[in-house]
């Protein structure tokens, strides 16, 4: 009994998923690792009633397993556990039966994570201790890649962001609307461009200090933002001068009304340090229906004829761009020039 035991205790360091089969078929002995794989105690019970040698077939005995002495066997639980083994068994001496080693194969990193096995479960010389250890670093190097990723791409996106934000505003900047115009124009998206010039401007600036201008351009990108749709873009494009583009909005009276609201809004005194600065706003629109093959820089151009139309009839007024306000704006040239 001293040497069985001795022998089980060598089995067991050396070859922690090794069976002992019995002459009569019957599992005399189970390396640790393979107890922690079933519910049940596998000694005493048959072989090839816990385990189906998928490759190569032989016959269902105790002579077809010796049968398979010294070749690479490929093994499977019955029932409902379907881990995958790869084994390889020799006879014991004196026909007591026959000593079979166990592995995983590569399905060992499964096996791993099902079982909750660690490198005590396997030989110290057992190359899956390694690959573990492999297996191991690399998750932590991937991890630590998807998280410098992570970092490049918020980093990325936030530089992009700024790159196309107005930072005083919080607005789009003309870089922005261009890109998002020739988009638009790219997916021949209808809508409405209007062009919005405040009014009385530099006065505030030279009479209450840039910090007051500040302050007015702030209430004016949040009067902008209160007034259009979630989806339309917004830009300041020049020192107090807005563009908005409006996709698939080319109704002229709900334009109207946009502008009109907007006009109404930034009249209405802006406090600051207890003082009103007054502004009001000039605003021209051009409509992409208007055009048979409406250009960036053509539109841009008349939405900014058809503003300063409504500068020259007053200000604190809309216009809608037409071919005729370009007689109109080359007289007013003409009157300059003289």
């Amino acid at each position: 009994m001293k040497k069985s035991a001795d022998l089980n205790e060598f089995l067991d360091t050396m070859m922690p998923m090794h069976l002992l089969v019995a002459a009569t078929g019957h599992i005399s002995h189970a390396g640790p690792t393979l107890g922690k794989l079933v519910d049940e105690d596998l000694v005493g019970r048959r072989f090839l009633e816990v385990f189906d040698i998928r490759r190569p077939r032989s016959a269902p005995s105790m002579a077809g397993l010796l049968s398979l002495a010294g070749r690479p066997l490929h093994l499977q639980f019955r029932g409902g556990e379907h881990t995958s083994f790869k084994g390889v068994l020799v006879p014991q001496p004196d026909n007591k039966g026959i000593i079979i080693n166990l592995s995983f194969g590569i399905s060992v990193i499964e096996a791993v994570g099902r079982y909750s096995l660690t490198n005590a479960d396997f030989a110290p010389t057992d190359l899956t201790v390694e690959m573990l250890y492999l297996v191991e670093a690399k998750s932590a190097v991937m991890e630590e890649s998807r998280d410098l990723n992570l970092r490049l791409q918020g980093a990325k996106i936030a530089a992009e962001e700024q790159a196309f934000t107005d930072t005083l505003t919080g607005l789009k900047n003309r870089r922005a609307m261009d890109h998002v115009l020739d988009r638009t124009l790219d997916h021949k998206t209808p809508f409405a461009l209007m062009h919005l010039d405040l009014d009385y401007f530099k006065a505030v600036n030279d009479t209450k200090g840039h910090a007051a201008g500040d302050h007015v351009l702030q209430v004016v990108a949040r009067a902008l933002l209160a007034a259009t749709r979630a989806g339309d873009t917004i830009a300041r494009v020049g020192g107090d001068e807005f563009v908005l583009l409006m996709q698939n909005l080319t109704d002229r009276p709900r334009i109207a009304d946009i502008a009109q609201t907007l006009i109404a809004e930034l009249e209405k005194p802006i406090r600051f340090n207890g003082q009103d600065c007054r502004i009001s706003a000039s605003a021209g629109t051009t409509i992409s229906a208007d055009y048979d093959d409406p250009q960036a820089a053509v539109m841009m151009d008349d939405a900014d004829v058809a503003l300063y139309a409504s500068k020259r009839a007053g200000r604190a007024c809309h216009t809608f761009y037409s071919p005729d306000l370009r007689d109109g704006a080359c007289e007013a040239e003409t009157r300059q020039s003289a």
